[in-house]
């Protein structure tokens, strides 16, 4: 059965809130640490996690242009031009006052604002040793992931199936392997490789 709108915001913003609370611990030198997204350290991650709370759509829409409408280029500048002119107390305050924003990925929807923030909140938290987020999170993420979301992140599970063990996900057609959510999502995701 898929979730409601009303259990997907719930679960946004107790992932927003969780993160929030991670990153208020987290030593300056955390900060700069490697993410597991390539080349951005913790606070590109944050910087590009609340850059569509600081960014209107003419704004976006001219970045876009600027990086010839590649999004991922677009990403990696705007990240990393956000933490040149803000401290990362300002990314932080930002993820705050924003724990409740509706913002949605375009096309995306609640399900495409649950999986960036599971994802990004995984990129900060898997290299540092954090807490992840429940698997009833991370399987709600995986439960919305259509063949459109897996390959965007060029992953190719012909052969593979991978089947949850601590909820009930399955994913590809093929073998079996078995691995908790968290690990099917950071493979899914490109973080990892196909076991």
């Amino acid at each position: 059965m898929s979730p409601t709108d009303a259990e997907l915001k719930q679960h946004i913003h107790a992932e927003r809130e969780r993160l929030t609370c991670l990153l208020t611990d987290l030593p300056a030198q955390g900060w700069d640490s490697p993410s597991l997204c390539e080349g951005w350290r913790v606070r590109e991650v944050v910087a590009h996690m609340t850059a569509p709370f600081r960014t209107s759509l003419p704004r976006f829409v001219a970045g876009l242009a600027a990086a010839r409408f590649s999004f991922d280029r677009y990403a990696d500048r705007s990240a990393r031009k956000d933490t040149t002119r803000m401290p990362d107390a300002a990314l932080l305050a930002c993820l705050r006052e924003n724990v409740t924003n509706e913002w949605r990925p375009p096309g995306g929807g609640l399900a495409g604002a649950l999986s960036h923030d599971v994802i990004h909140g995984l990129d900060m938290t898997e290299p540092l040793g954090l807490p992840a987020p429940p698997a009833e999170r991370v399987a709600l993420v995986l439960a919305s992931a259509d063949d459109r979301s897996l390959s965007y992140f060029g992953v190719d599970l012909t052969g593979v199936r991978l089947r949850g063990t601590d909820a009930d996900i399955e994913l590809g057609t093929g073998e079996p392997v078995e691995l908790p959510v968290k690990d099917i999502l950071l493979t899914v995701s490109g973080r990892r490789p196909l076991p």
